[in-house]
């Protein structure tokens, strides 16, 4: 059964139900979209998530902008920032702002294409309310971030880190007031592990409270210590949007064995955002190569489709430059690795110990 309906910009949404499970997708000339639920929000998402971590510095605003129109063009209709979010010029306490003044200024006329998500915990000064998950911080900065981005409400806030200083059914009950006043819609936490995922999730059921609907975790081929993580989220209904799928550039292909990193890599323009490249890490990235050359896909397209096919996955978050890069991981989202390249690839770079099951194994 398909149910299409034409949409903006040449986009045709449609509804097909594939052996009792239902898929959404979006259509035009260029690309086919399968949209993902967000947890249990009822929200469809894009497999791709267009992250502004680098708004401001490399990507100055007026690409910016273009480069946030022309993903909604393409299909991508979720975008990721959070009020720390400034670029390059980013150091803990310095007062953030910049991503979300420039997505203001992008959606000004697009607001409702789009499910905007942001953030808030980060240190954005020297003074102790300045940061963290109290009511204080949450509900001063969420009006500041409000007034970056011109909307009057956000669609999903995300508390960026935990906060060991702050009981979490405070932060719970500050989110809830926002949500009563009609500020936010929903709420997710990122670099939360699955234990205080859960006990958010009880807080919540046990006071009748808000309950979060997804998790922005570091998660990628090489890095992979949250993914015990993911059944837990799976089956309690919480999104997993991960961010650092290509792990800071090191996944996109560009970087090779005794050469110069290119002069538009992040590891020439900040060294310090990217991990050590040393002979261990080449021997993985050119076997990564090798299984992707099965199918004639990308390192790119073979990394983030890997992450795509785990479990509770919703979208990735993906920073860019530029569109051509919008269109391979577009590309990237569509494709579908065998069960045996998906073997190789966790051999390659295998998840962190699980405990057996004393009585199944």
């Amino acid at each position: 059964m398909t149910m299409p309906r034409v949409c903006q910009h040449g986009w045709r949404s449609s509804r097909h139900w594939i052996d009792s499970q239902q898929f959404y997708f979006l259509e035009s000339a260029s690309h086919i979209m399968q949209l993902r639920p967000l947890g249990s929000s009822g929200l469809l998402v894009s497999p791709v998530c267009l992250g502004t971590m680098t708004y401001g510095t490399p990507v100055a605003e007026a690409d910016a902008i273009r480069l946030t129109h022309a993903a909604i063009d393409l299909g991508i209709n979720f975008i990721d920032t959070a009020n720390a979010y400034e670029g390059y010029a980013r150091y803990v306490g310095s007062a953030g702002g910049a991503a979300e003044e420039i997505v203001g200024k992008a959606l000004r006329d697009r607001r409702d294409q789009v499910v905007l998500a942001t953030k808030v915990a980060c240190p954005l000064g020297p003074g102790p309310q300045d940061r963290g998950l109290s009511s204080v911080h949450i509900l001063r900065e969420l009006d500041r971030s409000l007034k970056r981005l011109q909307t009057d409400v956000i669609d999903l806030y995300v508390i960026h880190f935990p906060d060991k200083h702050v009981p979490p059914e405070v932060t719970l009950k500050a989110i809830d007031i926002a949500i009563q006043q009609g500020k936010i819609r929903y709420f997710g936490a990122s670099n939360h592990a699955a234990w205080q995922l859960c006990e958010l999730l009880w807080l919540a059921d046990k006071s009748q409270l808000t309950r979060l609907v997804c998790s922005q975790i570091p998660y990628s081929l090489l890095r992979r210590e949250y993914h015990n993580d993911l059944p837990f989220c799976q089956k309690h209904g919480v999104g997993v949007t991960p961010y650092q799928s290509l792990q800071g550039g090191l996944l996109t292909g560009k970087y090779r064995r005794g050469q110069t990193p290119p002069a538009d890599s992040r590891a020439a323009e900040k060294p310090e955002w990217v991990w050590k490249r040393d002979d261990a890490l080449y021997d993985r990235l050119e076997a990564m190569e090798n299984v992707a050359a099965e199918t004639e896909i990308s390192l790119f397209e073979c990394a983030l489709a890997f992450t795509l096919a785990q479990p509770a996955m919703s979208s990735l978050i993906v920073g860019v430059k530029t569109v051509e890069q919008l269109n391979a991981a577009i590309a990237a989202s569509n494709v579908q690795l065998t069960s045996e390249q998906l073997a190789k690839l966790d051999a390659l770079c295998p998840p962190p110990w699980r405990q057996s099951d004393p009585i199944r194994g």
